[in-house]
Parts: C-alpha cells; sequence; structure tokens
C-alpha cells in the first residue's frame, strides 16, 4: 500500500512556517507582509491537516503528543485537545519494540515503516494498522510524524461492498419469486370466494375462509419479504427522540426483565430521517435482542445498551462522509452463531425455530434507503449492532 506522502510535506511546511515566522525582516513593510502571510499559511495547512483522511499523529522528542487530525481522533477514538502532552503509551499501546524502535527514530532522524501492527486504543479495540514514521527537524528539536493507516478499514469496506452485492441479487431473487407467488395468489383467493357463494351449507364455507385467509397471510409474508415500496418521509430528527421511543415500547414489552443503558452523545446534530421508520429500523434490532436474552434460561439479568456517537471522516459504500451518526445497539444475549453472521440481514434467516427473518432485512432496507450503513459483531455474551447515518448533505467519492 502506499503511503500518502503528501501528509508528510503539510507538516514539514507547516513546521517551516512556524519557525520562519521568528525571523525578521529587514524592514517594517516586509515583516507585516510576512506576518500574513504566514497567518494565512499557518491557517491553511491546518485546514489541509484537519481534512485529511489520513490518521495523521505529531510527537516531541519525549514521545508526547503534540498534534493529531481529526482522522486519528476518529481511529483512536481519543480527543487531540484534551490529550496533547500525553505519552505515547497513554493514547494507545503497542509492543515494547515499537516503543524502542521511535526512540531511535528521534535519536537516529531514521524514518521506518511497519506494516500489520497491533494498536490497542485506550476503549480496548484492538486496530491492524500500516504506520510510517518520518523524523521531522524544527527548531532544532526533532519531532516524530506517523502516519496511520488502518487495514481493519480497507476490509471493512471491502467486506461491505460484498455484502451489498450479495443483498443486491437476493432482493432481485425475491422479487422475481414474489411475483410468480402472487399472481398465483390472486387467483386461489378469487376461486375460495366464488367457491364460498355456490356452497349449499354455511358450515362448509370454513373451509373456503381457512384458503381465503392463508392466502392473505401468504401475501402480506411477500409483502414484508420486499420491504416498503414507500420512499421515506424525510426530516431533520435528534436521532435520541427516536431512541428513546424505542425505549418506551421495550420497558413496557419488557416488564422490567431487561436492563435498558443510555450512552448518549448529546452534540450531535439533527438527521434527516423519516422517524416512523427508523423506529421501526431500530425497534426490530432491539426486540431481537429481547428475545435473544429471554431464551438464555440464565439468571442473569439481561442488558441492552444504546449508544450514540459523532464520527468524522467515515466511508459508506464509495461515499466519504465528514461527520456520521454512529448508533450501536449492544446487548449481552448468547451471540448469533457464526454460520449464520453472514447472512444474518436476509430474508427468511433467523437462528429462533419459530422466526420469520424478515426483521433484520426489513431493517436493513430502511438504513439503505437513508443512505446509512449498518453492521454486526457477534460472539457469545455479547452482539452489537452499528447503525451509521449521514448528517450531510454533500459527501466526497472516494
Amino acid at each position: 500500500m502506499q503511503l500518502h506522502w503528501y501528509s508528510t510535506v503539510l507538516v514539514a511546511l507547516l513546521l517551516l512556517a512556524q519557525t520562519n515566522q521568528h525571523q525578521h525582516c529587514a524592514t517594517a513593510m516586509c515583516q507585516k507582509r510576512s506576518t500574513r502571510f504566514m497567518t494565512i499559511s499557518d491557517a491553511l495547512h491546518r485546514l489541509l491537516l484537519d481534512n485529511l483522511t489520513t490518521a495523521t499523529i505529531l510527537l516531541n522528542a519525549d514521545l508526547r503528543l503534540e498534534y493529531m487530525n481529526p482522522a486519528a481522533e476518529m481511529l483512536l477514538a481519543i480527543s487531540g485537545q484534551r490529550s496533547h502532552g500525553q505519552f505515547i503509551s497513554e493514547l494507545f499501546t503497542e509492543s515494547a519494540e515499537a516503543l524502542s524502535s521511535l526512540r531511535q527514530a528521534v535519536e537516529q532522524a531514521h524514518p521506518f515503516t511497519k506494516r500489520e501492527a497491533m494498536l490497542t486504543a485506550l476503549t480496548g479495540q484492538t486496530l491492524t494498522v500500516d504506520y510510517a514514521v518520518t523524523p521531522i527537524l524544527s527548531k532544532g528539536d526533532t519531532l516524530l510524524l506517523l502516519e496511520v493507516h488502518p487495514r481493519d478499514r480497507l476490509l471493512r469496506i471491502t467486506k461491505e461492498e460484498a455484502q451489498l452485492s450479495k443483498q443486491e441479487t437476493t432482493k432481485m431473487l425475491v422479487r422475481g419469486l414474489a411475483h410468480e407467488i402472487k399472481n398465483p395468489l390472486g387467483g386461489i383467493r378469487g376461486a375460495a370466494q366464488l367457491l364460498a357463494r355456490e356452497l349449499p351449507e354455511e358450515s362448509l364455507k370454513d373451509y373456503t375462509n381457512v384458503i381465503i385467509e392463508e392466502a392473505d397471510r401468504l401475501r402480506n409474508l411477500v409483502d414484508r419479504m420486499l420491504g416498503s415500496n414507500k420512499l421515506p418521509s424525510l426530516a431533520m430528527t435528534n436521532v435520541h427522540e427516536v431512541l428513546e421511543r424505542v425505549c418506551s415500547l421495550v420497558e413496557a414489552e419488557s416488564q422490567g426483565c431487561i436492563t435498558l443503558v443510555r450512552d448518549y452523545d448529546p452534540s450531535i446534530p439533527d438527521v434527516l430521517i423519516d422517524r416512523e421508520q427508523m423506529i421501526q429500523a431500530v425497534l426490530n434490532i432491539v426486540r431481537n435482542a429481547m428475545q435473544a436474552i429471554s431464551g438464555q434460561n440464565e439468571l442473569r439479568l439481561g442488558r441492552i445498551t444504546l449508544r450514540t456517537r459523532a464520527m468524522r471522516q467515515f466511508t459508506i459504500g464509495h461515499v466519504r462522509h465528514r461527520l456520521v451518526s454512529k448508533i450501536e445497539i449492544i446487548d449481552n444475549g448468547p451471540g448469533i452463531p457464526a454460520e449464520l453472521q453472514e447472512t444474518i440481514f436476509y430474508p427468511m434467516v433467523s437462528g429462533r425455530p419459530d422466526g420469520t427473518g424478515l426483521g433484520l432485512a426489513i431493517t436493513q432496507n430502511i438504513i439503505s434507503q437513508h443512505q446509512g450503513l449498518i453492521e454486526c459483531d457477534s460472539h457469545p455474551g455479547h452482539t452489537t449492532f452499528s447503525i451509521f447515518l449521514p448528517l450531510e448533505q454533500g459527501a466526497a467519492s472516494t
């Protein structure tokens, strides 16, 4: 993978501008013009760095944080401003060998690149990354520029594209089957109605009523498989209002058997969504979690956490969004069987004998209509569904 050399150049230019700012011009006019130029230059360099998709970290000679851009903040889930001056091991942990290599890079001004490094963020998440370390001389001191490229992100995008392709193929297959099923169903229902009119005894009409009711049930099932054809009625909505509505419904249904934990980020701006559809999408996931927890036959109390966060520079499909809303639904149930995880959003796929397998398919369809993304990560005792919704209209293609 080719590393983004331009982030190195930008940081070097920014440091050079800061150094030159202390040099005096021969005349007052020259000094005034130079100061104005450097102010504009500094702002431009900072703007460029802040908008890079490459996670960029600047360390001083003591391996303490001087700067990190928003891409690095999102990757490590920390605030660069609050973490300023902290030692590198307080930002993330890696091997002692890596720490030694960084110190050596400072002492010898020797750049290096490391592939498939395993970083552990403060959240406990393990990240697989490639990173390049470039020593930069500024004001007589050596700084280290780290350019971090998450391999997990590339794998996620590849997996997402494959998933969307499979889902599109499945939708086409389902629509074709639905058309073939609904046509004869109409004939069967009509024939049953005609037959009911000809029957001499009322008791015999019970049989034709069964035919009509089952035809209607099958037609409704097919309609649910296809999903709603209605376009979302979009309006700016506080996502926490959606989650609170879901909580009120779930608390009434669970009768105290489930603990709901709210972990909200109140700074998330309103998002353009269909409120009712989004309630349905989240409710389907939470109800699945409730059913999974109730089927454990264990004494421990079930817990479902609803968490919201804002994420920067996040890619959905081939579109990079500057800001997205992330909704996580986390439960402590038994987890989703490994053999079902790849097809969990397909229609008619369910881990329960009495399940229809339509809830998550409907949820995925709703999220797709909102130009969003839904992901699932599950292992025994912990399942997380993550919904990503764009928070801005304009976005850049990747």
